[in-house]
């Protein structure tokens, strides 16, 4: 596998990851209210922005393992891959249009973008197969996190110099600096999904059929009854799905957990980009971590730091730890990412990536319920936030549990 491909494939993601940093986490969910459903009340507004958020991802979780069955028919990775990519480049650009008052549009084209966004993610993370032969998946995985962090995170930072400097460049205001972010995102996306168009190929394609999506349904059914027959891809997702449950319940509820603690707001977007810069170097080391020592120790190693994030959290007073905290999950977000995706490359028969990784990323997608439930139950019986942040360390401990069990060399065969 040559340099320039392993390249194109992950500047993929350093243009996607602009629309998890300024959009999703950003903001879109402040503009949203503030600019587009200012007539709604506070509570309407939620409810809307919370319905369209649950709509699209209950839409991916449903059709994620048809576009990897479906991707994986004919060679058809790629095709897939930049027709979601340019869906979702398209309907975040398109938000520089809607005007105020307008939250419908700006919903529908939020919805679809996430829509993009994650459909696109299905074929991207099976081209891993196809762009790093064994030996290097761990390295190629995390040059792909690496990177996310990296140019989501510098876009990010423009985009927030500009909205408190809009003067500076030549905008009225903070609004149109929010919507001049939107275009840039989707033009940034659009940009660096070229590369993985003209130089990334995929290795020995199945040769397609007449009855391609007939083939790809039977195909999810039969690939879901053998999932239960490989026990180590089985055994992987269990545990996968606890600690990533416990990942994502972190970045959702940091921002609450320190309101709710007494924390003030204005260091909450200074903390995100410690996050991403963190994460850029951090998830290169975890590459190497992952080639020299195996991909299972190294997410060990980041799920032993999660539970001591949980811990410090769990105690945590002042401002400066909430921005110490920021850094040591930029330590372990992307390594503990790339490592999983790598480590389940490893488990899975290549000739069914798309299907494997739609099933992955299904699981993913399902992430982050059990935790904010588990948390806001918790703090509810027990009248104590630092209580229902210190229950996410059973999703953690759980899943290393499990870990504990997974052959990595298993390499797909039937146990």
């Amino acid at each position: 596998m040559d340099r320039k491909t392993r390249i194109s494939w992950a500047l993929y993601d350093w243009g996607n990851s602009a629309f998890a940093t300024t959009v999703m986490a950003g903001f879109f969910p402040v503009f949203f209210k503030e600019y587009w459903a200012s007539d709604l009340s506070a509570t309407d507004s939620t409810f809307w922005l919370g319905l369209g958020n649950s709509v699209a991802s209950v839409l991916m979780v449903l059709f994620a393992p048809l576009i990897g069955a479906l991707a994986d028919q004919g060679g058809s990775k790629k095709r897939f891959l930049l027709l979601f990519a340019f869906l979702g480049a398209l309907m975040t650009s398109s938000l520089f249009l809607v005007s105020t008052g307008m939250w419908q549009v700006a919903l529908a084209l939020y919805g679809l973008g996430i829509v993009g966004f994650s459909g696109s993610i299905v074929p991207y993370d099976a081209l891993l197969v196809d762009v790093a032969e064994e030996k290097s998946l761990d390295r190629v995985s995390a040059l792909g996190y690496a990177f996310g962090y990296l140019g989501g995170g510098l876009l990010f930072a423009v985009n927030v110099w500009m909205v408190r400097n809009p003067g500076l460049f030549g905008l009225e205001d903070a609004g149109q600096a929010v919507r001049i972010s939107f275009l840039t995102v989707g033009l940034w996306w659009a940009v660096f999904s070229v590369p993985l168009m003209l130089f990334v190929h995929e290795k020995n394609p199945r040769p397609a059929s007449k009855h391609i999506l007939r083939n790809a349904v039977r195909e999810i059914a039969e690939n879901l009854r053998e999932v239960r027959r490989f026990r180590m891809v089985a055994l992987f997702l269990l545990a996968y799905w606890l600690y990533i449950d416990g990942v994502d319940t972190i970045v959702r509820m940091a921002v609450d957990y320190g309101l709710a603690i007494g924390l003030e707001s204005s260091g909450l977007l200074t903390a995100l980009l410690i996050t991403q810069f963190v994460g850029f170097p951090a998830a290169l080391l975890f590459g190497h971590i992952g080639a020299n020592h195996g991909p299972k120790k190294g997410i060990m190693i980041a799920l032993v730091v999660y539970i001591l994030i949980v811990l410090w959290a769990w105690r945590m007073q002042s401002m400066w730890e909430f921005y110490a905290l920021a850094v040591a999950i930029g330590l372990v977000q992307g390594g503990i990412q790339s490592l999983s995706r790598s480590l389940y490359a490893r488990l899975i028969p290549p000739d069914r990536a798309g299907m494997f990784f739609g099933v992955y990323n299904m699981l993913g997608k399902f992430a982050a319920v059990i935790g904010p439930l588990l948390v806001g139950g918790v703090t509810v019986l027990s009248g104590d936030s630092r209580m229902g942040i210190l229950s996410v360390l059973a999703l953690f401990v759980a899943g290393f549990l499990v870990l504990q069990r997974v052959d990595p060399h298993a390499n797909g065969e039937l146990k």
